[in-house]
This record gives structure tokens, sequence and C-alpha cells, in this order.
């Protein structure tokens, strides 16, 4: 058997990376004639139809499968640089019409759940009186899909609460269907307790709620033992159940504004432990927005597997100066042990500070992508 030569080898390595820069090169120069046909054109700057279609060719442009992977991601990140590079040519990224000032068609907007679900209220108050078209589903992972594929322009999805904490799930959809995150709203959180009218709190002995509402209401209940506690999809749901069924038996915790829309008695209220509960809401679309008011900045990045990385990412906002808000970990599927980390911090993309850490940052980080750059909710 001849013997491997590692000089040759690596000799061999950089011909095969300078064809790829090459090729890179001549991909980024045809990318600048989409860019022109866009601007001609009026169109957007991402195409998510089109990209789908180029990493479900991966696949089939591999010899080996076990290469598949690998070539989808490569891809992944030269459609996002392609992305960036467009946005220069064709000046700043389009920013959405402010909602309260649209006109003529409405605007459909989606959440998950019921009327009088929190995620109702967070789609009301954040767009208060605007031209908008609302739209229920039943998973928040069907909210992402029908930003994703144009059902709706835009959709509210619920992110953290101050008693539980994050909702993991959202993060996971926002990366997965490549949605961006336009805007942000907190929505107070009151339990209430409520039934058909007429009922009494002993006759109460089924009560319907998602599980965190009973989470937030645990020392209430242990007044009343005698009520089976039963998990449903969303709280708003289980008011739009009680007052279907009329019975003096079934109750539900919710918002006030659900016992008004499925009249319903409240028999108890404020029954959360926490009176200063709030739940945050991302308002996300299928492209970003850049604005001079924006000043709050959500991200995503996965770190090199060693020792010391997520201390030296961390330091980066330290010596930059920047206010880090929040940061959640999320498991890379495949890779045991292994995490996306979600990133909240102050800021606005053009400030001088944040360019900095930014550059810092993505030569740290094995990717690194802006998720949106909006304006924070000061509740």
């Amino acid at each position: 058997m001849k013997k491997l030569d590692l000089v040759q080898i690596r000799k061999e390595i950089d011909c095969i990376d300078s064809d790829i820069a090459r090729l890179f090169e001549k991909r980024m120069e045809t990318v600048s004639k989409v860019a022109e046909y866009k601007k001609e054109n009026n169109l957007p700057v991402r195409d998510k139809q089109r990209e789908a279609v180029v990493l479900d060719k991966c696949k089939q442009r591999v010899q080996n499968s076990a290469y598949a992977d690998g070539l989808r991601k490569i891809m992944a990140q030269i459609m996002d640089i392609a992305v960036e590079r467009e946005e220069q040519l064709l000046g700043e990224k389009k920013t959405i019409v402010p909602l309260m000032a649209t006109k003529g068609t409405s605007v459909p907007v989606g959440y998950q759940g019921v009327a009088g679900a929190y995620s109702y209220l967070a789609v009301k108050k954040y767009f208060n009186n605007a031209n908008v078209t609302i739209h229920n589903f039943t998973l928040f992972e069907d909210v992402a899909k029908a930003v994703q594929d144009g059902t709706i322009k835009y959709g509210v999805l619920p992110i953290e609460n101050s008693s539980t904490g994050g909702i993991t799930e959202v993060y996971d959809l926002i990366r997965r269907y490549g949605c961006y995150i336009v805007g942000e709203q907190c929505v107070k959180v009151e339990h209430n307790l409520m039934a058909w009218p007429g009922s009494k709190l002993d006759d109460i002995t089924e009560v319907y709620s998602h599980p965190q509402g009973f989470s937030q209401c645990r020392p209430f209940f242990r007044q009343y033992p005698h009520m089976q506690q039963i998990p449903y999809f969303n709280t708003a749901k289980g008011a739009e159940l009680v007052s279907k069924q009329k019975t003096n038996y079934m109750a539900a915790v919710t918002s006030k504004e659900a016992a008004d829309i499925y009249g319903l008695e409240i028999l108890a209220a404020g029954i959360n432990a926490n009176t200063n509960n709030y739940t945050r809401f991302f308002v996300v679309a299928a492209e970003p927005v850049k604005s001079k008011e924006a000043d709050k900045i959500t991200m995503v990045v996965s770190l090199k597997h060693e020792p010391g990385s997520l201390y030296r990412l961390l330091g980066y906002f330290a010596t930059c100066g920047l206010n880090l808000l929040n940061i959640e970990s999320r498991p890379i599927e495949g890779k045991s042990w292994e995490y996306f980390f979600h990133i909240d911090v102050s800021g606005n993309l053009n400030d001088r500070e944040v360019k900095k850490a930014l550059r810092e940052i993505k030569q740290e980080t094995i990717e690194c992508k802006i998720l949106g750059n909006y304006v924070s909710d000061k509740t």
C-alpha cells in the first residue's frame, strides 16, 4: 500500500479550495444580476420558495448521501451571504410600512388559539386600530408555516412568560421556518376562574386550561382539591369548551376578555399567584425590518465545541458596552451536547458598538444570524 503523504494531500485540498473560492466569486457575481432584476421588477430580496428548492436539491447533487446534510448547511450559509449582498446592492433593506398607516386591502395577521386567548389580546394590542384581518391557527407551527408561505403577513407568537420562562418551541420554529422578528408586545396575564352563569365554586369539579395557566395558579387550586385540573390546548379554548357544554360543574382559567366573548361568569378573579405576570410576544414576518427606532436585537448563534467559547462570546458584549437582555440555549438536532444560543441584546444594527461586537462574534461562532432588530415593548 502506498504511504500517504500529508503534504501532498493538503496541496490537493488547497487546489480544491481555490476552485471553491472561484466558483463562490462567480456565484456572487451572478447574484448581482439577480439583484438588478429584482430592483427593476420591484421584487422582495428573499424568495423563500426558491431557497427551499435550492436546499432540497442538495441530496441530488452529491454522490455520497452522507455529505448531503453538510452541503445543505453550506448552501444555507451561502444564500444568507447572497441575501446580504443583494441588500447592499439594492440599498437599505425594505422597511415594512407601519400598519397604523395601512390603507386599502387589509393585512392578514395570525395567532395560535381562539378569540380571548392571550395571543389574541397581543394581536389586538399591537395592531390596535390597524386595517388587519385576524386569522387563528391550532398550533404555533401553523402560524410559522403561514408566515413562510405568505398566507399571513405577520404572525404573533409567545416567546417568554415572566413566571414560567421561555417558550422554547417558538425559538425552534422561528429558526426552522426562516421567520424574522419585526416587533414585540407584552401582555399582562390576569387569570380568572369562569363557568356557566349560575355556577358556584362548590359546583366545579373539572377545570380546563393550558398547563402553564394551572402552574401559575397553584396556590389558588390548593384551596379547592375537589377541582380536577384538565390540561387543554389553550386557555381561551377551555373557555370555549365550557360555553358549549353549558353545565355547572365545568370551569376554565383564562382572561376576562374570554369570559365576555363566551358568555361566562367569573367565579374568582385574579387567581394567578404572581400579580405582576407578563407574557412577551414576538411579531414575526417573512422579511426583516430596518428601523432607526429599533432598540433591541435578537440573534441566534452556534459556537465552536471547545472550552471557553461561550465565555468569550459573552465577553464581546461586555467589552463593547452592550446590555445582554436574555440568552436561551436549544440543542442542535443530531449533535449531542451542542447548542444554538438565542440572544437578546439592546442596540441598533447601525450602532458602532453593535457593528464592532458582531464582527468579533462572527469570527468566534460557527453560525451567527440576526433574527430581528425591532422596537422593544417598554411595558
